[in-house]
């Protein structure tokens, strides 16, 4: 008899997303399934320049050749996801550009290029899933996407109030940040912030996910269809606690899905209760995280504003809401200078292999 591990408990609570594009790390854990598939432009890059990538990357270029680099990376970009499209459940998801991270027409038109070439690979509106920022002006482009069909996620998220302003701009889903830059713990570090290695109340990030979740999930009571999708995680224990956090998806990269499939569940049990999760009731294990946050100023009442129109304006009172709050204005910004790196890094390569041609 096979052990039970830690990720078939994971799986019979959460529906397990792969944060990575390649297809043989997602068929590794078969019998398991993904359900969706995550990406972003670091991980777009990584598949672009890898050596059995290296054919369809050079035929992309050559035929796309006098449309320039944009067009030839989103048209990169989906040909790597629909190599995945059959070995996972659910969408495969591309995210938007970093530098359109302050244009909702930039953002809606990266979109709907992303839709077109899914489209001519036969992959339909409803396998895909578009990651935008939680910005106002990116968040405003989800409406309009949305009345075409094209659904989003809303991402480098690190605050309640984007949470709401994403609830607002009916995005199918929010990735909170768990893990945020700047304040990530290695071995190295101090007593208190080593056992985050191995403890989800230990982490200041936590507190802000699940207050994030929690708002997200109260706006969105009647709309049955959206859902919290985690991610950033840098230990088993951590992708475990999410069942508890009432996420609905844990979106998990290679290397943790493969601790999770080692670890049996009868000699080491995993943290937490063994029941199912049920959405937007957290564990009593973990329930105070909402009620408290170390990473807040000490003005921080516990409540989120639901009465605020966060899009207005180009999402004047969130670009507000962000700058008033040093640890998600930080985040923010190297989140998405971090992905414009990325970025750049995947143009450079496809303006040297243009010059092959």
């Amino acid at each position: 008899m096979s052990k039970v591990t830690w990720l078939d408990k994971l799986q019979e609570q959460v529906n397990i997303d792969i944060d990575c594009m390649d297809p043989a790390e997602a068929k590794r854990f078969l019998p398991f399934k993904p359900h969706d598939q995550t990406s972003n432009q670091r991980l777009v890059y990584e598949q672009m320049i890898s050596p059995e990538n290296r054919g369809l990357f050079l035929k992309t270029v050559e035929e796309g050749k006098d449309e320039g680099w944009e067009i030839i990376l989103d048209r990169t970009s989906a040909l790597l996801c629909a190599k995945n499209i059959d070995n996972i459940q659910g969408r495969v998801l591309l995210q938007t550009s970093a530098f359109h991270a302050y244009d909702t027409g930039k953002v809606v038109s990266q979109a709907r290029s992303y839709a077109r070439e899914f489209e001519k690979l036969g992959i339909s509106k409803d396998r895909i899933c578009i990651k935008i920022p939680c910005t106002g002006p990116a968040l405003n482009a989800s409406p309009i996407l949305l009345k075409e069909g094209i659904c989003t996620l809303g991402t480098s998220l690190f605050s309640v109030a984007q949470a709401i302003a994403a609830s607002q701009a009916e995005t199918l889903s929010i990735s909170p940040t768990t893990t945020f830059l700047g304040i990530i713990p290695t071995e190295s570090s101090g007593p208190i912030l080593k056992t985050r290695l191995s403890n989800i109340l230990c982490h200041p990030g936590s507190y802000k996910s699940s207050t994030s979740t929690n708002a997200f999930e109260k706006r969105l009571v009647r709309r049955n269809h959206s859902s919290n999708q985690q991610g950033s995680f840098i230990s088993a224990r951590e992708a475990m606690a999410m069942a508890e956090l009432s996420c609905d998806h844990a979106t998990i990269p290679e290397d943790i899905l493969l601790q999770l499939s080692l670890l049996d569940a009868e000699a080491s049990p995993p943290p937490g209760s063994d029941t199912h999760r049920k959405i937007g009731t957290p564990s009593q294990r973990l329930a105070h995280l909402a009620k408290v946050d170390p990473l807040a100023g000490p003005d921080w009442s516990g409540l989120p504003a639901l009465d605020i129109d966060y899009l207005a304006d180009n999402g004047a009172a969130l670009t507000e809401a962000i700058t008033a709050d040093t640890v998600t204005k930080r985040g923010l910004d190297q989140a998405l200078e971090a992905f414009k790196a990325n970025e750049l890094q995947s143009r450079e390569a496809i303006e040297k292999a243009l010059k092959l041609f």
